[in-house]
């Protein structure tokens, strides 16, 4: 008969396990969080330091806010699903500019992905353990010159003819804009993903969306993605709008280090993975301070535009 402590020791493991095989899916509504003075003198102790220098340099709040929100989900989630202690935590970015842990993993989840998107009203987490992922959320509003055919006209070569079909194929302009950001947002997720950064052919890339049209708050995986013109299957994509203008893409496919296919991507249960809204208390839940409060982050902080009055008149 097993010891009392094996059995502990036994249903730890187990538990570590299934920490580790948890897919993670955050978001966070930057836009309409009004921190406190307390709040955001808070936020600034618990980040690394070349993070607050980063954070303090935006010009417009929307913008501050947004960085801070990245850093706080990535934090969280390395602090409570990954097991490393606030404090230890150590983020990096590569040459391209993803953000990647420097911390040694264990044996459990060593294979862990994870990547952050904010733009429009929320900041935005995907994480896997088994898989490589790309996440990208982009907001349908009117371009800055107000006219959608212009626009279009300016990235005519970011999508192949096919794209443009399905875009055009809509019933308005609106709803036309709204199909270009969804195409928008699958093409940053896939190219976050492989961490390639700007300069990757966006042609090279085709992106068959189904269904056409989607439900807010539900999790799709039926879009397929060519590349130079091939389908490639060891990659899935899930599409979730978190409201009426907010789409979503995360991209799953085959990790960097195991050179093998996304066993997740293709499971009975992806399509359930679905965002949990998170609350600032709720970002803050795991945090402690690495650095002492300095009153001049939030004069910083307040002493900027909340964000760039041309935009705020061009969206809808």
């Amino acid at each position: 008969m097993p010891s009392p402590w094996n059995c502990r020791a036994l249903d730890l493991l187990i538990s570590m396990r299934r920490l580790a095989m948890e897919s993670v899916r955050w978001a966070f509504p930057y836009y309409a969080w009004v921190p406190r003075r307390q709040d955001w003198l808070l936020a600034m102790r618990v980040i690394q330091p070349e993070e607050r220098e980063r954070i303090e340099q935006f010009v417009f709040r929307r913008d501050a806010k947004a960085a801070m929100a990245g850093r706080l989900l990535l934090r969280k989630y390395i602090a409570e699903k990954l097991n490393i202690p606030w404090q230890e935590i150590k983020l990096q970015r590569t040459s391209k500019g993803k953000p990647v842990l420097a911390n040694e993993l264990n044996s459990t989840c060593s294979s862990c992905s994870f990547n952050i998107s904010h733009q429009g009203n929320y900041a935005v987490l995907a994480a896997e353990s088994d898989c490589q992922v790309g996440i990208d959320i982009t907001k349908t509003s009117l371009p800055g010159s107000g006219s959608i055919p212009n626009f279009f006209r300016i990235m005519r070569r970011q999508f192949t003819e096919k794209e443009w079909s399905a875009i055009m194929s809509m019933e308005n302009e609106w709803l036309q804009l709204d199909m270009f950001h969804r195409h928008w947002a699958l093409k940053e997720s896939f190219i976050k993903a492989i961490g390639v950064g700007i300069g990757f052919e966006l042609q090279r890339i085709e992106f068959n969306v189904s269904p056409v049209h989607l439900e807010v708050g539900k999790t799709y995986n039926e879009t397929i993605m060519l590349l130079d013109g091939e389908e490639e299957k060891e990659w899935t994509f899930q599409e979730t709008l978190l409201d009426d203008c907010h789409h979503v893409a995360v991209a799953l496919g085959k990790p960097e280090e195991l050179g093998r296919k996304c066993t997740r991507a293709l499971s009975s249960d992806m399509n359930q993975t679905t965002f949990t809204m998170l609350t600032f208390d709720d970002l803050m839940t795991s945090a402690e301070p690495l650095a002492p409060e300095d009153p001049a982050c939030w004069d910083s902080f307040c002493s900027k535009q909340e964000s760039p009055a041309r935009q705020n008149s061009n969206e809808r």
